[in-house]
């Protein structure tokens, strides 16, 4: 008989109950933890062995209905999925348990995802087509056309890339990489007719794809490896392939970096902060500018090299750039 491997591991677990708390607490559980177990075996063992009391999300266990995602040591989780053990093999054996978003707490592990819903549906997360309400045969798309995709129709609506994104926690008004992934879903659908109208949404400065910071969070705690980032750059180029990118900052921005590695094989970023802001934008620039200048990482114009391969360069921009700036 296999022996079962366990591990005394610390848990600290938010705890807030709005009927009797002014303020949320942790509260902390040791517990033997074995090789078999995940986040939510941890929950329930909490739950119906310590304090009966411990509110979270759960239904499926299976990974595809997304309602336990919580977060641990700061990282997004789906708790039905996350093993233990791998989670003990990054940090260790002492852990904290939140939920989400610690702000939109209704109880201990359960979050109001108002805001996140609200964001998705902005999108139209749905196909919009002309198709006859009593069809003799099926709406099918091929299995070329279905890879175009790129997964983002395994999005689960977790919500772990949403309340782990840097961008949402700064700006309330930001979409969000799950509304985006959805976005990209349709859009790469050959039988939905609103391409344009979901990236004037998605478009627009303060809210949309160019308020991306490319950190790769999304990414990385997605559970379902959907890889939101993916989307997102998928979303910018087609702006300009529909002709709806506007000219802005974040535009010139995506043009000036194409511009400046076809013109030297490199980036040069004095060069595109002149070309996407202009003479006007410089000046706020210039503490950044003259500290990078100390580190030699901002030559003047004349000085700034050339790529060896800049012929192969220029020809990979050329064959790569499947819309017009």
């Amino acid at each position: 008989m296999e022996q079962i491997i366990t591990k005394k591991v610390t848990f600290k677990v938010f705890r807030f109950n709005p009927d009797n708390d002014v303020l949320p607490y942790y509260r902390e559980y040791k517990l033997d933890v074995s090789q078999e177990d995940v986040v939510l075996d941890i929950l329930n063992k909490i739950k119906w062995e310590h304090s009966g009391s411990l509110s979270y999300r759960r239904s499926c266990r299976h990974g595809i209905c997304g309602s336990c995602a919580v977060k641990v040591n700061n990282k997004g989780v789906l708790a039905c999925k996350e093993r233990m053990f791998d989670l003990i093999d990054i940090f260790g054996t002492e852990m904290t348990i939140d939920p989400l978003s610690k702000e939109r707490a209704v109880k201990d592990l359960v979050i109001d995802k108002e805001d996140f819903w609200k964001k998705y549906d902005s999108v139209q997360p749905y196909l919009v087509a002309d198709v006859d309400a009593h069809p003799e045969k099926e709406n099918i798309i091929t299995p070329k056309e279905a890879d175009q995709l790129l997964e983002a129709d395994y999005c689960i609506q977790c919500g772990a890339c949403y309340y782990s994104c840097p961008a949402v926690e700064v700006n309330p008004e930001y979409i969000g990489p799950a509304a985006m992934a959805k976005a990209y879903r349709f859009n790469g659908d050959i039988r939905d007719t609103a391409k344009v109208d979901r990236l004037e949404t998605v478009s627009q400065m303060g809210s949309g794809v160019w308020d991306c910071v490319k950190c790769f969070e999304c990414a990385e705690v997605c559970p379902k490896e959907v890889n939101p980032i993916e989307k997102i750059t998928k979303l910018h180029l087609q702006t300009f392939e529909e002709g709806v990118a506007e000219n802005n900052v974040a535009t010139r921005h995506a043009v000036g970096f194409k511009r400046s590695i076809a013109k030297h094989g490199i980036l040069d970023e004095g060069d595109l902060v002149l070309y996407s802001e202009g003479v006007c934008g410089m000046p706020q620039h210039l503490p950044e500018a003259w500290n990078m200048f100390k580190n030699g990482k901002l030559p003047m114009p004349w000085a700034l090299p050339k790529s060896k391969n800049l012929d192969e360069i220029k020809k990979l921009v050329k064959i790569s750039s499947t819309a017009k700036f």
